[in-house]
């Protein structure tokens, strides 16, 4: 087996997670394994400390001093879900230096697609004709059936379940153990509370939760995500 040198930016609960179970990830394509150099974070207190036994070698502009190593950014949260969409436009990668990332128990058959940068945990489940966006996260037992579209940088967190036909937009969060009826659609940048029941259509950029859900607030989305389209980002403030 080849082994290709990985990066992971950020240090928190989902990089930590990602690094260890590095070894039971594979790439999409091939036979590759990884070899895990360290951490990036740009928080100032993580810098030359070791996490989980994994060094942190530097802020997330260090992946210049790897151009042979590849990268997956592993940050975002119910309080900044946005981050990822921020770092990974401010590092301004070429998309080959994106790693894809997909457990050995996740299942992704032939007729699905997954983006580059993006993480499949363990037991996530791709049925037949899914597409997953470049950056995109989904934890653990998450479940992806037919026809279903995932747009880049949208989190799916533990247990989260969708039905056919659902679309989940650009740098939407689903909360652990959230659930879509089929052909629904959830916002861009939208989040959908954990244990929530979706039933009808999400907004963009709003807060929903409940069974059935509904609408809580806006979501505190930063003003430079609002209205924008695939592939335009603000700079990271």
């Amino acid at each position: 087996m080849t082994f290709r040198d990985l990066l992971i930016v950020g240090a928190g609960g989902f990089a930590r997670e990602t690094a260890a179970s590095i070894r039971d990830f594979r790439a999409l394509h091939g036979s590759s394994g990884w070899r895990l150099l360290g951490f990036l974070d740009d928080d100032p207190a993580r810098a030359d400390t070791v996490v989980d036994g994994v060094p942190v070698l530097g802020g997330s502009d260090a992946v210049h001093r790897w151009p042979n190593a590849l990268v997956v950014v592993c940050t975002g949260s119910p309080t900044n879900w946005w981050s990822r969409a921020r770092i990974v436009t401010r590092l301004g990668l070429p998309d080959d230096r994106w790693a894809t990332l997909v457990h050995s128990t996740a299942v992704v058959p032939r007729t699905c697609d997954v983006g580059p940068g993006s993480v499949l945990m363990a037991q996530t489940v791709l049925t037949t004709a899914v597409s997953v966006g470049a950056h995109v996260h989904t934890m653990p037992h998450v479940v992806l059936t037919h026809d279903d579209t995932v747009g880049e940088f949208a989190t799916l967190a533990a247990g989260v379940r969708l039905a056919g036909g659902v679309a989940v937009e650009r740098g939407a969060y689903l909360g652990a153990g959230a659930m879509v009826r089929e052909h629904c659609r959830v916002g861009a940048w939208s989040l959908v509370g954990m244990g929530s029941v979706v039933t009808r259509d999400v907004p963009p950029a709003e807060v929903w939760a409940g069974t059935p859900a509904r609408r809580l607030r806006s979501a505190p989305v930063p003003a430079e995500m609002h209205g924008l389209h695939e592939g335009e980002m603000g700079d990271e403030r």
